[in-house]
């Protein structure tokens, strides 16, 4: 199959913005390129579109209003106007990314549009991310390809992790042989584990940055605990950890996706703001360590991409945690920022083409399906 330019978005449950990012596949290989040191990357450019507070706010609210919802389709209280908010804004976030890199609408074959997630109940065969794909489509001039979790819940799956495919893909397109973990931490965490066969077993494993930035969000005002500082200078409550880790949804055996308001900043609300993000980050950590129960082999080798990478408290304790080699997807040439819109461009191209998105081994769907809704321009 021939090479086609896609375009990815994510906008994920940290709330923090949209990232946006071109990849070349044809969902099934990626095209890499070589730096001059030697590193190798997805080819293509990104853009970011952050969120102001008075967004953030509206998108968190939409949320909250989500809690109540029955059907996919409902939309009660403050869901429209995000939605619409949330097209809107992407659709902005793809215009800017067009012409910062001068490229046109017929340079691209197809977006990848995540939407914003608002529930996650697969148990109830409800998942819902926010976003026109249509009105996306028909602004942009561009086919879409929206709405990719819904199939996977329909058939019985989880409807995540999705990453898994273009995780696998990645590796093997850099040369790497298992066993490896790739971990993204977003508002919640999840893992891809390869074994030495080149099979997948992929899941949440539990929360990531989300009761971190609640947590500096009350107690400070600021939206995330830069490098990891504060839980640097506070001690873990070694008791609360051990309550945290009997979570039901931590010791839960794979196939699992969670929803990011499972685990509450509020249950170290007794903590000063030190020993609290301490906790919380700990949590997060230890979370992934116990996730190994699951692997068939321990990864030598982890790669870290999303926002938790750049916490350097969180990278020391998983170092010592997994008692592995755990790199910044950055230092191999990957994109730790972006990495989840990389695979949303590559997760378009395959829906185009009928491809599986999700396996038995990621989501629990009992075979592996394609999925995603495609809207023409």
């Amino acid at each position: 199959m021939a090479m086609k330019r896609a375009i990815g978005l994510m906008s994920g449950t940290s709330l923090d913005g949209i990232d946006v990012a071109l990849i070349e596949s044809d969902g099934e290989r990626i095209r890499l390129v070589k730096s001059a040191n030697g590193l190798v990357a997805p080819l293509g450019p990104t853009g970011y579109r952050g969120y102001a507070e008075a967004e953030k706010a509206l998108l968190r609210e939409a949320t909250r209003d989500a809690e109540g919802l029955r059907a996919r389709t409902d939309r009660p209280g403050r869901l429209a106007e995000a939605e619409d908010f949330v097209t809107r804004a992407h659709a902005e976030a793809i215009e800017a990314f067009l012409a910062e890199n001068d490229l046109r609408p017929e340079d691209i074959d197809v977006i990848g549009f995540h939407g914003q997630t608002v529930i996650h109940r697969p148990k109830l065969g409800l998942t819902v991310q926010i976003g026109d794909g249509a009105a996306l489509a028909k602004r942009l001039g561009i086919r879409v390809v929206s709405d990719m979790r819904a199939n996977d819940v329909a058939q019985g799956g989880q409807g995540a992790p999705l990453v898994p495919v273009f995780h696998k893909a990645l590796a093997e397109a850099a040369g790497f042989t298992g066993p490896l973990g790739i971990l993204n931490i977003g508002g919640l965490a999840n893992a891809t584990l390869i074994d030495s066969g080149g099979n997948m077993l992929a899941f949440d494993t539990g929360p990531g940055n989300g009761p971190i930035n609640d947590w500096m969000k009350e107690r400070t005002g600021q939206d995330f605990d830069e490098d990891g500082a504060t839980a640097a200078r506070g001690t873990v409550d070694e008791g609360l950890l051990g309550n945290l880790l009997g979570h039901p949804l931590i010791l839960r055996a794979p196939p699992k996706s969670l929803d990011r308001n499972w685990f509450s900043h509020r249950l170290a609300g007794y903590l000063t703001v030190e020993d609290g993000a301490a906790t919380l980050t700990a949590f997060t950590a230890h979370a992934v360590a116990r996730s190994l129960a699951f692997a068939s082999e321990r990864p030598t080798r982890w790669i870290v991409g999303g926002g938790g990478a750049r916490n350097r408290t969180l990278m020391a304790m998983l170092e010592r945690l997994l008692d592995a080699e755990v790199l910044n997807a950055n230092a191999i040439g990957w994109s730790s920022d972006f990495l989840e819109a990389q695979a949303f461009a590559y997760l378009a191209l395959r829906a185009l083409e009928g491809l599986p998105l999700t396996y038995p081994k990621t989501t629990g769907v009992a075979a592996p399906v394609t999925g995603g809704l495609i809207s023409e321009p």
